[in-house]
């Protein structure tokens, strides 16, 4: 129940963080450098509150050191960020996930999604701290 309660706690910490920080970068940066550069931007910040929000967690809920407890913490808190994620594409923007991927940028949502496996990872990488 401890895992499954930090997984919970650290999606909702990340992801009132990248709400926050959307919404600087859509209304403000990507007008300005557009949609990549403002993507790339906000990138090494959402990595950065992913790592606090996963230090954060892990030293209020006594999730076990042991590799399979902490992945299943991060596994909790990724699918929990996929399902928001994909159910706000459709439900808010009126698109299929395969039209939603289409439309992403090749470098930025490459980028995207390599740090949604550190996301899900950093808490087994913060088990020895």
């Amino acid at each position: 129940m401890r895992i499954l309660k930090a997984g919970v706690a650290y999606f909702a910490l990340v992801f009132v963080a990248g709400f926050l920080l959307g919404s600087v970068r859509v209304p403000l940066l990507e007008p300005r450098i557009g949609v990549r550069a403002a993507e790339l931007a906000e990138l090494p910040l959402m990595l950065a509150a992913s790592a606090v929000a996963a230090q954060w967690v892990l030293g209020r809920i006594a999730v076990p050191a042991r590799a399979p407890a902490r992945l299943a913490m991060g596994a909790v808190a990724l699918a929990l960020m996929l399902v928001a994620e994909f159910g706000l594409v459709l439900g808010l923007r009126g698109m299929s996930v395969e039209s939603y991927l289409a439309a992403r940028d090749p470098v930025s949502g490459t980028a995207y999604y390599l740090s949604l496996c550190v996301f899900a990872l950093l808490p087994l990488a913060l088990r020895r701290r």
